[in-house]
């Protein structure tokens, strides 16, 4: 899996999130998966802090992959958030997140979920990909940007 568009619907990709804390994010990430994906929003909420207290997933340069593993969940699946104000998130450089790429995986994806984290990372690691969905105005230029699909009209 290198295709980002294999993991993210159009619904799934957020502009301008509010979120005072991890925890508040992690909420609105449940909201959207669960319309997006048919996941238990809850549930993500829950699987992500537990994840999160194994050590950040906030990897440096303001990004972060949140990731946490579902029972019943047919295959690997993301959501997209960039935040209108940054979010600390006890990163490994100290500073706060504003590009969160949700990952939820199927109990039993060991390799296909390694896999998508490693695509990901990769991908948003590049600053000047980073940049461009900084500076991206819609969800639905974020969506293009992240999938290579072109972008639905933009209004």
């Amino acid at each position: 899996m290198t295709d980002l568009s294999d993991l993210l619907v159009p619904e799934a990709v957020l502009a301008g999130v509010t979120a005072g804390n991890k925890k508040a994010l992690f909420q609105q990430l449940g909201s959207t998966a669960a319309s997006a994906h048919g996941v238990d929003a809850r549930l993500v909420a829950e699987r992500l802090a537990e994840r999160e207290r194994l050590g950040s997933t906030g990897f440096g340069a303001g990004i972060a992959i949140p990731h946490a593993r579902l029972d019943d969940l047919p295959r690997v699946c993301g959501v997209f958030a960039r935040l209108a104000q940054p979010v600390d998130f006890g990163a490994v450089d100290d500073l706060p997140v504003d590009l969160v790429f949700m990952l939820l995986s199927p109990t039993n994806a060991g390799a296909e979920h390694l896999k998508a984290l490693a695509s990901v990372s990769r991908r948003l690691r590049e600053r000047p990909f980073a940049e461009k969905l900084r500076g991206a105005g819609s969800p639905d230029a974020l969506y293009a940007l992240l999938t290579g699909v072109e972008a639905r009209d933009a209004a």
